[in-house]
């Protein structure tokens, strides 16, 4: 009665052709995972090992899309808040916010570590000068997104902002 079966495959399984292209994404991948350490070890930062461990991750697409979406200098997302400082100093405190303590983003899976950078970073969603950066992670700590100010939805009531 437990009796396996098998998926109805309209094409023959080629398992000599498909253990080549298994082998060729795995090499693929460690390929760009050597070229992802590579190119966040030629920012001038110290402790490089913290961005790329388990617990609090900086993929380089999330890094471009963070660069995509809030850095001034790109003319996208103008909605969006934006770091006007250089990308070696995004990524420095984006590890650094590591030691901030994670919150729930509400209604969502992930995390949030609110960080103060000490110095005006950027400008926020509302367009005022701000010194903090958010850092969205999912629970496993792989970074998200990280923008200049706080999540618009937030901010104490009656502070007059949205």
């Amino acid at each position: 009665m437990n009796a396996v079966t098998t998926p109805t495959q309209h094409h023959p399984f080629n398992e000599a052709q498909w253990l080549r292209i298994l082998f060729l994404i795995a090499d693929t991948e460690q390929w760009l995972q050597q070229l992802h350490k590579d190119i966040f070890y030629q920012l001038p930062l110290k402790q490089h090992k913290k961005l790329l461990r388990n617990s609090w991750y900086l993929s380089a697409s999330t890094l471009a899309h963070i660069l995509e979406r809030h850095y001034a200098p790109m003319a996208r997302h103008p909605g969006a808040g934006k770091f006007t400082i250089g990308v070696e100093l995004i990524v420095a405190i984006i590890k650094e916010a590591f030691a901030a303590t994670p919150q729930p983003v509400p209604q969502s899976c992930n995390y949030q570590r609110v960080w103060d950078a000490g110095s005006i970073i950027g400008y926020d969603v509302c367009g005022s000068a701000t010194q903090v950066v958010t850092v969205i992670a999912d629970a496993a700590g792989r970074i998200v997104t990280a923008f200049p100010g706080i999540i618009a939805n937030a901010m104490p009531e009656g502070s007059g902002s949205p």
